[in-house]
């Protein structure tokens, strides 16, 4: 027997002429997400069918709920449109519900995309709800404080689901393009690329390995964090770029409280130029506003203008105990908590430069003579590609 699945869209019911095409990014997705599940998709309008297996439900269930791009889902049964094929359909779902739980209070959420139905809404809802208590006495109505709500979507079909469950919500991975996230080990940068992917924007992630001054561990902890993000987005490119040579010269030749934002200018220029490469749109950081030095208004405005395509910082407003929530609810923050540290911490200045100026500063790092160094840097990076 198959278990249906109805999923609901959300967001994307806001798009006007670009819905199609929103839709079309969503099924795609869903049939990558579900590659591995014997499965077959159908749409109708607003809500998008999933039917497996009985025996696939469970896993099933536990993609669609870290799946971006729907604000809901549930186990449905369909019906016929008249009130008993409803009655029996209901009946079935009230009755397997009952058999667990003994006894419940529920209510009866009606809606009627098809005008043409002979009742409203709320007389759909009476009328059940009045057979439904003659054939349950143990079934209570309860409009606060149900134990679930019965829901009724009366459509080319009907549509009966209970316990429904909330999605990741956001619009489809991939229909905002693509973006390039500077990912790191720590706690930021896998939540900000995340939020992005909500977005709709498809990652490659860049990480600066400064061998031998960072060790495998920390390249080992990076791609089990892009690892992790995948397994959420869909999937992503991990581009992994030598950066010791750079780092070292930045040492040697700048001030020492510069040499912090002087390795994050150099990663911002080879992340754009990655994304020229990569055809991405837009860079992404995990920057949070004067949370460390290289993060003042100040600083940021010298970083970001080494790159010509937008910087996006979601997590510019946030707290870090706001980050930690998200970090913890992806799955990342375990792993981002690890004792191994970076490039950015192991070539950190000791008392950087808080308000750099602008001019002076760009001045400053365009004399160090090492955009080759940049380029070069890039064409030795080691392209590894990760499954969501």
């Amino acid at each position: 027997m198959d278990t249906l699945f109805l999923l609901k869209p959300g967001e994307l019911m806001l798009k006007g002429a670009n819905r199609p095409f929103f839709m079309r990014v969503l099924r795609k997705n869903l049939s990558q997400a579900l590659r591995e599940v014997p499965h077959r998709l159908e749409d109708r309008h607003s809500r998008i069918l999933v039917r497996v297996a009985e025996a696939d439900a469970p896993r099933t269930a536990d993609i669609l709920r870290r799946f971006i791009g729907i604000s809901g889902f549930s186990p449905a049964l369909v019906s016929g449109k008249s009130l008993d094929d409803i009655e029996h359909t209901a009946s079935l779902l009230v009755g397997s519900l009952l058999r667990e739980w003994g006894t419940a209070r529920y209510k009866i959420e009606a809606r009627r995309a098809d005008k043409s139905y002979p009742l409203d809404s709320y007389g759909i809802a009476c009328e059940l709800g009045e057979r439904l208590g003659r054939r349950f006495p143990d079934l209570t109505v309860s409009m606060r404080e149900p134990d679930f709500i019965l829901h009724v979507e009366i459509r080319g079909e009907v549509f009966l689901y209970a316990l429904a469950e909330e999605g990741e919500r956001g619009l489809p991975v991939g229909v905002s393009g693509r973006g390039i996230l500077l990912l790191s080990g720590g706690i930021d940068s896998p939540v900000a690329g995340y939020l992005m992917a909500k977005r709709g924007l498809r990652l490659d992630a860049v990480y600066y390995h400064s061998y031998p001054y960072t060790g495998r561990e920390v390249r080992d902890k990076v791609q089990t964090l892009a690892g992790l993000l995948a397994r959420r987005i869909g999937g992503l490119n991990l581009h992994i770029v030598p950066f010791t040579e750079i780092q070292v010269k930045i040492r040697e030749r700048a001030p020492e409280d510069r040499t912090t934002l002087f390795s994050r200018a150099s990663m911002m220029r080879i992340a754009d130029m990655l994304a020229f490469r990569r055809n991405a749109n837009s860079l992404i950081t995990g920057e949070s506003l004067s949370q460390v030095a290289s993060q003042t208004p100040e600083s940021l405005r010298f970083t970001g203008s080494f790159a010509s395509l937008p910087v996006l910082r979601p997590l510019v407003g946030m707290d870090k105990e706001r980050i930690i929530g998200i970090a913890r609810a992806i799955g990342t923050y375990e792993t981002s908590i690890l004792p191994y540290d970076d490039c950015c911490v192991v070539f950190a200045s000791r008392h950087p430069v808080i308000r750099p100026k602008f001019q002076e500063m760009k001045e400053s790092f365009m004399g160090l003579g090492i955009e080759e160094d940049l380029r070069k840097a890039l064409r030795a990076a080691e392209r590894i590609t990760i499954d969501g």
